[in-house]
């Protein structure tokens, strides 16, 4: 308490994603979207500047390569997506919708290390129209199945939701496909603009979630365990389906008690509301060398274990490989986190585990 009687003012919230620095494509600001992003950087008091191409940008600050990966991770960049065939995204969609490429968190294990390579700064894109009419002819091609679009697979569009407004949007044209079905993921507990949203049950939000010892170690610049849960009973009890995908499923020491406690804890703190159509998703920790050797560049002091010597080398599509877990480790990890979840929720649906 202080000596004044005064409260202290809240501490900001440091999972709140405010750029350090913004960068538009020309063309974007002839879109609405662009014009507001714009203002909204304006009054924030941002340093603006202009680019030629969202891939492109070659002018970061930074004396070092880590100093220019830390100041890209603090930069968005407002463009537009010309390319408009969508990626896969197996095993937990038909297709990657694009929304926005780069997160602002600073997970240590990321696959987004690897597939952003030189390009970790944040971009978000303006033609959501465009892209949603592209999606819409994915619906009508695969017609009468349903068609799934994962939203998550390249950001963490919760986290840009304050600046974009995006995924309202998509989460509402999705509520008025009789086919079509979104799907994503997040870290981030910035949920609220989403409650209002006419979703009609077509979205399933699922919430990233792992062991005390994960979130702590590797996962800095994203919400805490207690504010995703909170978050996830919130979307809930708005109508959502639920989900949570529990990634990477790290062999640590007390790894056991480890991931009892984070299933012991969600019962315990999810609303009744949340538990009538969960799902899970479970992938163990994986890497390759080139992300092993990214990761070590950019974050010298991590506890992630990445030793070669201790796992089981997995051919991967293209002939690229990664290595996880041995047969033994995985098969252990796999059966004691599948009993824990239903041991908590026997109607949930375990949708795999990789």
């Amino acid at each position: 308490m202080t000596t004044t009687g005064l409260m202290a003012p809240p501490a900001r919230d440091t999972s709140v994603f405010v750029p350090e620095l913004v960068y538009f494509e020309p063309d974007a600001l002839e879109y609405p979207k662009g014009q507001n992003i714009h203002k909204w950087a304006k009054q924030q008091g941002l340093p603006i500047r202009m680019t030629t191409s969202h891939n492109r940008i070659t002018d970061l600050p930074g004396e070092t390569e880590l100093e220019k990966y830390r100041i890209a991770k603090r930069t968005l960049v407002v463009g537009i997506r010309k390319t408009l065939k969508f990626d896969q995204s197996k095993p937990s969609a038909e297709y990657a919708i694009p929304i926005a490429t780069g997160c602002m968190a600073h997970c240590h294990y990321c696959y987004l290390q690897t597939t952003l390579g030189k390009k970790p700064y944040v971009r978000v894109y303006v033609n959501t129209g465009d892209i949603l009419q592209q999606a819409e002819r994915y619906i009508e091609e695969r017609a009468p199945e349903i068609t799934r679009f994962e939203a998550a697979c390249t950001s963490d569009p919760v986290g840009l939701e304050h600046i974009s407004g995006s995924l309202k949007e998509y989460i509402e044209f999705m509520g008025q496909q009789p086919l079509g079905r979104l799907r994503l993921v997040t870290k981030f507990h910035h949920v609220e603009p989403l409650l209002d949203a006419k979703h009609n049950r077509h979205t399933r939000f699922r919430f990233s979630v792992n062991a005390d010892y994960v979130i702590k170690n590797f996962e800095p610049a994203t919400s805490s365990f207690y504010e995703r849960i909170e978050a996830a009973g919130k979307v809930a009890r708005a109508g959502y389906p639920l989900g949570f995908i529990i990634a990477p499923i790290i062999w640590h020491e007390g790894w056991e008690a480890g991931y009892a406690e984070l299933l012991t804890k969600l019962k315990e703190t999810l609303p009744l509301e949340a538990v009538s159509d969960l799902t899970f998703e479970l992938i163990q920790h994986r890497f390759t060398k080139t992300a092993k050797n990214i990761i070590e560049q950019r974050y010298p002091k991590s506890k992630l274990e990445m030793d070669e010597a201790k796992r089981k080398y997995k051919w991967g599509k293209y002939g690229q490989g990664k290595y996880v877990y041995p047969d033994e480790q995985a098969q252990a990890l796999r059966e004691f986190i599948t009993e824990r979840i239903f041991e908590h929720f026997p109607e949930a649906q375990i949708e795999y585990f990789t």
